[in-house]
Formats: structure tokens, sequence, C-alpha cells
């Protein structure tokens, strides 16, 4: 209860996430990100975009190869529209990430899928990488898009589900005032 009122959380060991694509998500992702305790990285392998984007996210550490990348960490790719996705994914896939997931809009088809195929991956490789991704909220800002995601990595580093129910609180099935 302290921590809420302002009290310095005890530290604990942080879990990384690797934001891929210098996107305006991945701004606002990798703040908040660290603000709840990750370390925030930028994986942008486009080596001009990554040279511009080191203005553009001070203090974060910005790589353009998914080597190396902290095994447990938790993965979200913010532009699904790069040319990179399925390389980038597959490589990611292949260093043991804790979790993947790639934002786009439910409605439409999934393009890592076939750029994964194409690329060989295995069905159950494919089935690793989570889309959607956060809380069905209906966000479309940015920031919006960051806090769903962030709050969604933030029930599975908790073991929670997300989402109203709380378990033990007399109100399991509070629903949101509409």
């Amino acid at each position: 209860m302290a921590v809420a009122h302002g009290a310095p959380a005890p530290a604990a060991a942080t879990r990384t996430l690797i934001a891929v694509f210098a996107f305006p998500v991945a701004e606002f992702l990798l703040r908040y990100g660290a603000d709840c305790g990750f370390r925030a990285n930028l994986l942008e392998p486009d080596r001009g975009r990554a040279a511009a984007a080191r203005a553009q996210f001070p203090g974060v550490d910005i790589t353009t190869s998914p080597d190396g990348a902290d095994p447990g960490a938790d993965v979200v790719v913010t532009d699904h529209h790069r040319p990179e996705l399925g390389p980038v994914l597959r490589d990611l896939l292949a260093g043991k990430a804790r979790w993947i997931g790639v934002m786009g809009n439910p409605r439409h088809p999934a393009p890592h899928i076939p750029a994964l195929r194409g690329l060989g991956v295995a069905e159950d490789g494919i089935g690793l990488v989570h889309r959607p991704v956060g809380l069905n909220i209906g966000s479309r800002l940015p920031a919006e898009i960051a806090v769903v995601t962030l709050a969604g990595l933030i029930a599975g580093r908790n073991g929670r589900p997300g989402g109203f129910a709380f378990s033990g609180s007399g109100n399991s099935h509070a629903r949101p005032r509409e």
C-alpha cells in the first residue's frame, strides 16, 4: 500500500521490454514501461532509423539486431507493415523470448503469419506469436495502445488474468460503468 502512496518500490528484478521498430506507439510503450519497472529496449533493424531514434528515445538501449536479446524478454512489435517483420520475428523466436506479441487489428489478416511461413518457421513457432496484444478497450491513440499493452504485460508478470475480476474483493463481477 505504501508504494501506491508514493513510497519507493522495493528493489526487485525487472523484466526486459523490447519494442520492435521506432514507431509512435514504441515511444509511449518504452517510457511507460520504464516507469512500470521494465528495462526498456528498442530493436530497430534499420540503421538509419536507429540512428534517428537515439534522439527520440533518450535513455533507451537501442539495437539493430535481435541477436543477444534477453531470453526472458517481453517483445512487442509496434508496426506490422515493415518488410523486416518476418526475419525479425524468426530471429526473436529462435532467441527464446518469454513473450512475443504483434500489434494489429484482429479483424485484419495477420501479416506475420505468411511472412514466417515463407521463412520456414514451423506452425508451433508461429503459434507463439500473440496478436492482438493488450486489453480490449477500443484504444486508438498511441499512448492508449501502450497503456493497454503494458496492462496485459503487467498482469502476466504478476500472474493475473487482467480485466475487471478481482478475486476476494467481494465484487468479482464488477463491470465498468457505461
